[in-house]
């Protein structure tokens, strides 16, 4: 049975792809905060059934259009990930409304996640390893 089989560390990986994507896209807004009428962007977490795939289609995250004019340079062709609609940020007189405070603490947050998951993915697969009589 190839690992590419196995239901939660399929889950773990999509979650650190997701993690992945969701730090550049952070780094985006990060790297835009004095872009005038520039508005941050976020991705919507994937969720899981309980056999551990996609609650939503069952196979692979799809691309989710929070507008049919957005256009985000290089995120549509690079991404599996749905972005976050969600508004809540003000805007500044130059029309930019990225909050850095809110940022930096959602780079972080991402940063502990990335790692809470790489982490039970490497253990996982040593538990694994383990019960073959490889270890």
């Amino acid at each position: 049975m190839p690992l590419n089989d196995i239901s939660a560390l399929a889950a773990l990986r999509t979650r650190m792809q997701w993690h992945q994507e969701r730090q550049r896209v952070l780094a985006e807004n990060i790297a835009n905060s004095d872009t005038p009428n520039f508005r941050p962007h976020d991705l919507v977490e994937p969720r899981f059934d309980a056999q551990g795939g996609n609650a939503s289609t069952g196979a692979t995250l799809a691309m989710i259009r929070t507008t049919s004019g957005q256009s985000i340079a290089g995120f549509e062709a690079s991404s599996h990930f749905g972005q976050n609609g969600n508004g809540g940020f003000q805007t500044r007189p130059a029309g930019n409304a990225v909050n850095l405070e809110d940022q930096m603490l959602q780079v972080s947050a991402n940063q502990m996640d990335y790692a809470a998951a790489s982490s039970l993915y490497s253990r996982s697969l040593r538990l694994l390893k383990m019960a073959v009589g490889k270890a």
